[in-house]
Protein backbone atom coordinates (compact mmCIF):
# COMPACT_ATOMS: atom_id res chain seq x y z
CA UNK A 1 0.00 0.00 0.00
CA UNK A 2 2.98 2.34 0.44
CA UNK A 3 1.65 5.79 1.25
CA UNK A 4 -1.38 4.43 3.08
CA UNK A 5 0.92 2.72 5.57
CA UNK A 6 2.39 6.11 6.47
CA UNK A 7 -0.92 7.82 7.23
CA UNK A 8 -0.81 8.84 10.87
CA UNK A 9 -3.82 7.64 12.82
CA UNK A 10 -5.16 5.29 10.12
CA UNK A 11 -4.89 1.52 9.83
CA UNK A 12 -3.49 0.74 6.35
CA UNK A 13 -6.00 -1.98 5.44
CA UNK A 14 -9.03 0.00 6.57
CA UNK A 15 -7.62 3.13 4.89
CA UNK A 16 -7.29 1.18 1.63
CA UNK A 17 -10.87 -0.03 1.84
CA UNK A 18 -12.06 3.50 2.63
CA UNK A 19 -10.14 4.89 -0.33
CA UNK A 20 -11.61 2.26 -2.65
CA UNK A 21 -15.13 3.15 -1.53
CA UNK A 22 -14.42 6.85 -1.89
CA UNK A 23 -13.05 6.39 -5.40
CA UNK A 24 -16.32 4.77 -6.50
CA UNK A 25 -18.11 8.09 -6.10
CA UNK A 26 -15.37 10.72 -6.15
CA UNK A 27 -12.98 9.53 -8.87
CA UNK A 28 -13.66 12.58 -11.04
CA UNK A 29 -12.78 14.91 -8.15
CA UNK A 30 -9.56 12.96 -7.55
CA UNK A 31 -8.68 13.33 -11.23
CA UNK A 32 -9.50 17.04 -11.23
CA UNK A 33 -7.30 17.65 -8.20
CA UNK A 34 -4.50 15.55 -9.70
CA UNK A 35 -4.72 17.56 -12.91
CA UNK A 36 -4.67 20.80 -10.98
CA UNK A 37 -1.55 19.70 -9.12
CA UNK A 38 0.20 18.27 -12.17
CA UNK A 39 0.13 14.66 -10.97
CA UNK A 40 -0.38 12.26 -13.89
CA UNK A 41 -3.24 9.84 -13.36
CA UNK A 42 -1.18 7.19 -15.13
CA UNK A 43 1.33 7.15 -12.24
CA UNK A 44 1.27 4.23 -9.84
CA UNK A 45 -0.87 4.93 -6.76
CA UNK A 46 -1.65 8.49 -7.80
CA UNK A 47 -4.87 8.23 -5.78
CA UNK A 48 -2.83 7.64 -2.62
CA UNK A 49 -0.79 10.77 -3.31
CA UNK A 50 -3.95 12.84 -3.72
CA UNK A 51 -5.48 11.40 -0.56
CA UNK A 52 -2.32 12.15 1.45
CA UNK A 53 -2.32 15.71 0.11
CA UNK A 54 -5.99 16.16 1.03
CA UNK A 55 -5.46 14.86 4.56
CA UNK A 56 -2.40 17.09 5.03
CA UNK A 57 -4.31 20.05 3.64
CA UNK A 58 -7.20 19.52 6.05
CA UNK A 59 -4.80 19.12 8.97
CA UNK A 60 -3.17 22.40 8.00
CA UNK A 61 -6.53 24.11 7.80
CA UNK A 62 -7.38 23.01 11.33
CA UNK A 63 -3.91 24.00 12.58
CA UNK A 64 -4.18 27.45 10.99
CA UNK A 65 -7.46 28.00 12.81
CA UNK A 66 -5.80 27.34 16.15
CA UNK A 67 -2.60 29.38 15.69
CA UNK A 68 -2.86 32.57 17.72
CA UNK A 69 -1.29 34.88 15.18
CA UNK A 70 1.97 35.92 13.55
CA UNK A 71 3.61 36.31 16.96
CA UNK A 72 2.81 32.77 18.14
CA UNK A 73 6.17 31.82 19.67
CA UNK A 74 6.02 28.05 19.26
CA UNK A 75 8.30 26.48 16.71
CA UNK A 76 5.60 23.93 15.88
CA UNK A 77 3.26 26.71 14.74
CA UNK A 78 6.02 28.13 12.54
CA UNK A 79 6.58 24.72 10.94
CA UNK A 80 2.83 24.23 10.42
CA UNK A 81 2.55 27.61 8.71
CA UNK A 82 5.45 26.73 6.42
CA UNK A 83 3.90 23.33 5.59
CA UNK A 84 0.53 24.94 4.90
CA UNK A 85 2.02 27.55 2.62
CA UNK A 86 3.81 24.82 0.69
CA UNK A 87 0.55 22.91 0.22
CA UNK A 88 -1.25 26.06 -0.87
CA UNK A 89 1.51 26.81 -3.36
CA UNK A 90 1.09 23.33 -4.86
CA UNK A 91 -2.52 23.96 -5.79
CA UNK A 92 -2.07 27.65 -6.60
CA UNK A 93 0.58 26.98 -9.25
CA UNK A 94 -0.83 27.71 -12.68
CA UNK A 95 -4.17 29.08 -11.43
CA UNK A 96 -5.30 32.24 -13.14
CA UNK A 97 -7.86 33.36 -10.56
CA UNK A 98 -8.99 32.83 -6.99
CA UNK A 99 -12.08 30.89 -8.05
CA UNK A 100 -9.98 28.07 -9.52
CA UNK A 101 -7.72 28.13 -6.47
CA UNK A 102 -10.62 28.05 -4.02
CA UNK A 103 -12.31 25.26 -5.97
CA UNK A 104 -9.25 23.03 -5.59
CA UNK A 105 -9.05 23.88 -1.89
CA UNK A 106 -12.68 22.89 -1.45
CA UNK A 107 -12.10 19.64 -3.34
CA UNK A 108 -9.14 18.75 -1.13
CA UNK A 109 -11.05 19.53 2.04
CA UNK A 110 -14.21 17.65 1.05
CA UNK A 111 -12.27 14.57 -0.13
CA UNK A 112 -10.41 14.39 3.19
CA UNK A 113 -13.54 14.84 5.28
CA UNK A 114 -15.47 12.25 3.29
CA UNK A 115 -12.55 9.80 3.59
CA UNK A 116 -12.54 10.26 7.38
CA UNK A 117 -16.29 9.65 7.51
CA UNK A 118 -16.03 6.45 5.48
CA UNK A 119 -13.04 5.31 7.55
CA UNK A 120 -15.01 5.76 10.81
CA UNK A 121 -17.94 3.76 9.45
CA UNK A 122 -15.75 0.80 8.49
CA UNK A 123 -15.36 -0.68 11.95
Amino acid sequence: MGILENLTGFEPQRAGESLDLLLETRLNEFKELAGGMGIPTSAKNWEHIILKFCLDFTECFHAMKSIEGPNDPTEDSHNKIHQCMTLLRQIAHGRTNMIEFTHLQNLAYSIAEEFKTIYKRLR
